[in-house]
């Protein structure tokens, strides 16, 4: 226990150190939500109030130098990490469209969105070494998005206006990214079982944010189309309600699914190889293919209940799977692009003022590595 003088002469001790020149309060927040720290934790860490902490990321104050060093150890990040923001503005929590957002907790809420935060702070650093795709979604008439058939409507014209051909959908990820969506994968060792995808508009750019627990493609696609059907119908919507998500999720069943179109692949019963064969040929789900041609009335009511029975009883993931979960590509694209004009990670990193191993897992979540082989 410390008495008010005791408090009073550390006070004046940690004002003898002088404040530091440049500190970066969206930094230290984006810093100690990735930790998982609440602010009364970081404080006594670091020697201060949880008021100070508040302060110093809403940038009303900088910290001595001593404070600033137990900030970063406390942290475990360098110095350089706090000192400067490219991209200072943090994404609100009531704008991030979250799958179950009443079951994840608000502390694993926050750690992926402020990794999300970094994910804008390392994009805005290569952004200024590259153009990067401009923000090209379209604006929708959401006038109807309570019925089916408005939601069916909003993604017919969805695929219009970004140059859907007929048929599936080639790469749904790599179609939010040419439309100026930033994508990018929660990273294994920051992931919380409760947290799925989620988007938000709120950023500089459209964010859309896939879990990696979903190791699967068709599974992957749909999280896509999904978040695509916020970033369109619910830019003015209060996230977190079941009817939001319900929309959302009629909109990607349309989006990838146009009734039109595949209403000739399904089956007019309960035929697996039918349902294989279309899974294989529009990259979605049985179980998605399942609810799709029940809710088209191709089959019956008694047919739906023993296909959900089946599909319960192989769980996930279910057979036939089509491989790896699609993944974004731009910003490794984009790195190996100014490598070969001798601009390297550790520029990019020095750019920013973050360490060349955060720049590397932002990179590498916002990238497919897998090995290609080319062809002769």
């Amino acid at each position: 226990m410390s008495f008010p003088g005791e408090r009073a002469a550390a006070a004046r001790w940690r004002r003898a150190q002088g404040t530091v020149d440049i500190f970066s309060g969206a930094r230290l927040g984006i810093a100690r939500r990735i930790a998982r720290l609440p602010r009364t934790e970081l404080a006594a860490r670091a020697g201060i109030s949880p008021a100070a902490i508040t302060q110093l990321e809403r940038d009303l104050i900088r910290p001595t130098t001593t404070v600033a060093a137990q900030l970063s150890l406390a942290l475990g990040v360098p110095s350089e990490f706090l000192l400067r923001s490219v991209s200072p503005h943090p994404i609100p929590a009531s704008s991030a469209h979250f799958r179950s957002l009443r079951s994840t907790p608000a502390m694993s809420r926050d750690q992926a969105l402020a990794f999300a935060e970094l994910g804008l702070e390392v994009l805005t650093a290569v952004e200024d070494f590259a153009d990067l795709p401009e923000v090209r979604l379209p604006e929708l008439d959401v006038f109807h998005r309570d019925t089916p058939d408005g939601l069916a409507e909003a993604a017919r014209r969805a695929r219009d206006a970004l140059s859907v051909a007929n048929g599936p959908v080639p790469h749904v990820v790599r179609l939010l990214e040419t439309h100026g969506v930033f994508v990018l994968r929660l990273p294994d060792e920051l992931v919380d079982p409760r947290v799925d995808a989620f988007s938000t508009a709120a950023a500089r750019r459209p964010v859309v944010l896939l879990s990696p627990l979903k190791d699967d493609k068709t599974r992957s696609r749909f999280d896509a189309a999904h978040e695509l059907g916020h970033l369109l119908l619910h830019h003015d919507a209060e996230p977190g309600s079941k009817v939001i998500e319900n929309q959302a999720h009629a909109f990607a069943a349309a989006f990838l699914t146009p009734a039109d179109q595949v209403a000739e692949d399904l089956p007019r019963r309960l035929d697996w190889a039918a349902f294989h064969a279309a899974k294989r040929r529009w990259g979605v789900s049985l179980k998605a293919l399942v609810y799709r041609a029940h809710s088209l009335k191709l089959i019956s009511e008694s047919s739906y209940r023993r296909a959900n029975i089946q599909l319960a009883e192989w769980g996930n993931p279910e057979p036939g799977p089509l491989g790896p979960p699609e993944s974004p590509s731009l910003l490794g694209t984009a790195t190996d692009m100014l490598s070969e004009i001798g601009v390297t990670i550790h520029d990019v990193a020095e750019h920013a003022s973050l360490p060349v191993e955060c720049v590397q897992q932002i990179v590498g979540a916002a990238t497919d590595r897998r090995p290609r082989i080319e062809q002769a």
